[in-house]
């Protein structure tokens, strides 16, 4: 599979954008903006969907630990979705790269003509070799970092809604592990990876386990989710490690990379 001149939806979550100490991770935004504006100079279409804000934020505020006041929640998504767009401007500019953002929330899924928009919007940037970046609307929406019926999960399904709103050839999930094992891989030394699942059924959730990594809110569930969803459009689904973002060059080169959820066609 080649993903030369093709329109790509990469999603990278927090554990990608911050280090241990939850401060943003800067070398990660700098290969990150490296390898995606390389893959645009291919003549693909970039969307990048990006978690962190309230991580970024809540260590820039100095607050003691992850804030659980929903009011501190969306004042450190505010603080923190400023300082990653500030990081994504600053290391794709060093690129001569245009970035421009997009937070949605989930009515804006669900609501018809804001939907056509949202469309319209991606078009509008893509044809101008734009990458829109894209995330959940934290500092307005309590929907995501406080309900337990989460629409989006740590923006994994958000970027499958995105990838079937802009009729995207494929998604890459940039995870905290290399893609998706037959049992957790941070638990059981034998684990194996699965580098091709053609069908996702209740089976496939059973290995999926629970949370993801400390820092973020997402884990295997959701991706599988995400996959799911894009695999139903005819979109390709890729889950692979975001510590190495040159992985997308493999993917372009048509090499194994992660695991590979194969869209269904016709």
């Amino acid at each position: 599979m080649s993903i030369k001149k093709r329109r790509i939806v990469v999603k990278v979550g927090t554990s990608t954008l911050t280090n241990e100490l939850g401060n943003s991770n800067l070398r990660s935004f700098e290969r990150l903006a490296m390898v995606l504006s390389d893959i645009h100079n291919l003549g693909n279409e970039i969307v990048l969907v990006s978690s962190g804000a309230i991580a970024v934020g809540a260590n820039k505020m100095h607050l003691p630990g992850k804030p659980t006041e929903l009011r501190m929640k969306q004042a450190a998504a505010a603080v923190g979705q400023c300082e990653n767009m500030f990081l994504y401007d600053k290391f794709f500019g060093y690129f001569n790269k245009t970035v421009a953002q997009i937070l949605l929330n989930a009515e804006d899924i669900r609501q018809e003509e804001k939907k056509e928009n949202i469309s319209n919007t991606l078009e509008a940037l893509l044809e101008q070799g734009i990458i829109p970046i894209i995330n959940e609307n934290d500092s307005v929406s309590y929907t995501e970092i406080e309900s337990e019926e989460k629409l989006f999960g740590d923006n994994d399904m958000l970027s499958a809604v995105v990838s079937v709103l802009c009729g995207a050839d494929l998604l890459v999930i940039f995870s905290d592990i290399d893609g998706f094992y037959d049992s957790d891989p941070r638990l059981y030394k034998n684990a194996q990876l699965i580098d091709r699942i053609e069908t996702i059924d209740e089976t496939t959730y059973s290995l999926a386990g629970g949370a993801g990594s400390r820092r973020g809110t997402g884990g295997m569930r959701t991706k599988l989710q995400a996959a799911e969803l894009t695999t139903s459009q005819g979109i390709n689904c890729i889950v692979t490690n975001g510590s190495r973002p040159e992985a997308l060059y493999d993917i372009a080169a048509g090499k194994k990379v992660g695991t590979l959820f194969v869209a269904k066609r016709g």
